[in-house]
């Protein structure tokens, strides 16, 4: 009996060791995943440029005061309702914002190209209202201008009431908000990112005998391997902000930063960190490639591609990459070039990344045997033919046999 318990203590104690061993060990590799980082900032998030996805968010869709990154829609709209070399003229009016500035003076006269560079690498409020006059008429007018536009790139949750960002009764926005204008502004406007990238600058400046040295303020494009982008940004309401990019073997992504203090330069370095770190791209699929070979009621099989190529940002050293092939039930002929025919769907793990539509590669045409009248046209043709043969037959018969009477007559007439 005592040799029973002892060997039940002794396999008990083996279980309980094995389970620890085998709980230390899962906790280990845990650790290698690196964890979402924990920043200062009271919204934050992390955005690939190409796909739009989002890595890492915290309060994103939060309202919060954008400060000064507001600039980066008045640079949109800039670049694309104005043209570089304009000449934008200095009215009474900017000389009266508060905050950072470029030192405009009334009646002083810059292209919108120098403008922008003001604007984005000193945060030049003046530049900021000068630009929006020259592209709107008038601030108002501007600002609409900016809300539509807003709106347009899918920031429903924005609403801007200056072009500068200064503090201002509803000026809001969220972290999400704030990367989809970036994004669009990065994708779509190649002189956006190479302002945005600039480092330093010489502009005119009319009171002085001297040149206006700009300098970007924002210090990633110095200390933070691939920076490339894009705006800081500072009030007393609205705290530290900044949105910031990076780019990485031809990979980018955004980092949005709000409501942070003196840390908002860890907060996005820490942010870009965990996409670059923890994430990878991946082009799953090419486009015009071939899927599958489907077989077509009443045709020919058809050949089934992709339309487009799908590109995702996936997890590193995560669960494999399935995919699912959709395709519409009963395909009938005839069957059009270019006709969506089903999907391709990725999965990692049951997370869907995306997919993308299924075309036929080539027409297909309806086979002439499986029309409803073929078969009765077949059959009458059938029984038709041989009794119009026939007809003609007997018909040339007695033909020709009147041919031979007439020439006998006419012989012995």
């Amino acid at each position: 009996m005592k040799q029973y318990i002892y060997t039940k203590l002794v396999y008990i104690v083996a279980i309980f060791c094995l389970f620890s061993f085998s709980t230390s060990t899962a906790l280990a590799d845990t650790d290698k995943m690196q964890l979402p980082p924990e920043i200062v900032g009271q919204a934050g998030l992390v955005m690939d440029v190409l796909t739009g996805k989002v890595l890492y968010e915290k309060n994103a869709h939060s309202p919060f005061e954008p400060a000064s990154t507001t600039k980066i829609m008045t640079a949109i709209l800039a670049l694309e309702k104005g043209n570089l070399s304009d000449i934008v003229v200095t009215s009474e009016e900017p000389l009266r914002v508060d905050g950072s500035r470029i030192y405009l003076e009334e009646g002083e006269k810059l292209t919108l190209e120098q403008m922008l560079y003001g604007m984005m690498l000193n945060s030049g409020n003046d530049a900021a209202v000068a630009i929006a006059e020259h592209i709107g008429g008038d601030i108002e007018s501007f600002v609409k201008m900016m809300n539509a536009k807003a709106r347009e790139i899918g920031a429903y949750h924005t609403t801007f009431v200056n072009p500068s960002g200064l503090p201002d009764e509803g000026h809001l926005t969220t972290a999400y908000d704030l990367a989809l204008i970036s994004r669009y502004a990065l994708l779509n406007l190649p002189k956006f990112r190479k302002i945005v990238s600039t480092k330093t600058l010489e502009i005119p400046w009319q009171a002085e005998e001297w040149d206006r040295q700009l300098i970007n303020l924002n210090k990633l494009l110095w200390n933070y391997e691939g920076a490339d982008g894009v705006k800081t940004g500072y009030t007393s309401t609205a705290g530290r902000t900044l949105v910031a990019s990076a780019t990485r073997d031809g990979w980018q992504l955004i980092s949005v930063v709000l409501k942070s203090d003196a840390n908002i330069w860890s907060d996005s370095m820490a942010l870009l960190d965990y996409g670059f770190e923890n994430f990878e791209i991946k082009n799953l699929v090419g486009k015009n490639s071939d899927v599958a070979e489907e077989d077509v009621k009443y045709g020919d099989p058809v050949k089934l591609v992709t339309k487009d190529g799908l590109t995702s940002v996936v997890k590193k050293n995560d669960l494999p990459i399935s995919k699912k092939l959709v395709i519409n039930q009963d395909i009938k002929a005839p069957v059009s070039k270019g006709e969506v025919l089903g999907q391709l769907i990725f999965y990692q793990g049951e997370e869907q990344l995306g997919s993308v539509n299924l075309i036929a590669a080539n027409d297909v045409k309806r086979k002439i045997h499986t029309f409803w009248w073929f078969w009765p046209l077949t059959i009458i043709l059938a029984t038709y033919i041989p009794f119009r043969i026939m007809v003609g037959i007997k018909r040339y018969k007695r033909h020709k046999r009147r041919i031979q009477y007439v020439t006998y007559m006419n012989r012995y007439r």
